[in-house]
């Protein structure tokens, strides 16, 4: 029997409309709408798409879209003033600097500019450590995504046997983080882990964000076990094709037959990053009016 898909896009439209809702409601009581501003240096053109995206999507969400593209020879000094601008505009509420930089502008510097309290990527240091402690903070939106998508299919994940793949601190290390106050037991896995295919063999919840196409493959996986694909690789075209399809880390096909629900790629985890992003967005607008966040946010 087949995988139950777990529709990212599907609970992405929801989430994105009930931020929308509590948005109009913010507005009203605020006097003004939640505002967001999106910083691009260069003309990377994903970046460029994920910057567009955004864009209409804060709008659609009834929330203030301010783009701010820089030339790929931007000083590291003028992107941080831009940011420092930023953090004291009062109709701002979150900061979203667009990853990767170009040349050799230094990321961790430009986030540690950016306020804690408009820090609506979770990239921040302080966001980080927060997280770490158990304290209010913005969490990065792609790990907070899977996580509701967890909860929404398991319920309580109290006990269940977890594996991330992956370390990084935009996805893995805080969605280990998250599935441990959750109270899971996590394993953290990766490149070097010894007999991995056997470790992830043990999980109830597999979340697989290493970026290497189609890595994990179904006779890794528990029967029954829900699998959560965050990678997003784009194979070489096949003969004939203008371009590659786009696969994650998990051997889809296969995987589908031997798990109990999995996410898709694309229509996943993608469109749940976004949801997220304006989700924090207006949690951060709220408490910055002194306001408590709407319930279920």
């Amino acid at each position: 029997m087949s995988a139950q898909l777990i529709d990212g896009k599907a609970f992405a439209a929801n989430l994105r409309e009930k931020v929308g809702e509590h948005a109009a409601t913010f507005a009203e009581k605020a006097g003004r709408k939640a505002g967001l501003a999106v910083v691009l240096v260069g003309e990377d053109p994903a970046s460029d798409v994920y910057v567009r995206s955004k864009g209409k999507a804060t709008v659609a969400a009834n929330m203030e879209s301010f783009e701010h593209r820089l030339a790929a020879d931007t000083t590291e000094d003028v992107l941080i003033a831009l940011v420092e601008q930023l953090n004291d505009d009062p109709a701002v509420d979150g900061i979203l600097v667009q990853l990767p930089l170009p040349g050799d502008l230094d990321e961790q510097a430009v986030i540690a500019a950016i306020d804690p309290g408009k820090d609506v990527d979770g990239f921040h240091v302080e966001s980080a450590g927060r997280l770490m402690v158990g304290q209010e903070g913005f969490v990065p939106c792609t790990p907070l995504g899977c996580m509701m998508m967890l909860r929404d299919r398991l319920g309580d994940l109290s006990g269940m046997n977890a594996v991330v793949i992956g370390r990084s601190n935009i996805v893995g290390k805080p969605m280990a983080q998250l599935l441990l106050d959750a109270n899971a037991t996590v394993t953290i896995a990766h490149s070097r882990t010894a007999d991995l295919p056997e470790v992830v063999r043990r999980a109830d919840i597999v979340v697989a964000a290493v970026g290497r196409p189609e890595m994990v493959k179904a006779d890794w996986l528990k029967p029954g076990a829900t699998v959560i694909d965050v990678g997003i690789n784009r194979l070489d075209p096949a003969e004939g094709e203008a371009k590659g399809r786009l696969v994650g880390d998990v051997d889809f096909e296969a995987a589908k037959e031997v798990a109990g629900a999995i996410t898709p790629v694309p229509g996943g985890v993608g469109p749940m990053t976004i949801a997220v992003l304006l989700r924090n967005t207006l949690v951060a607008a709220y408490r910055h009016e002194g306001l408590e966040p709407p319930e279920g946010l």
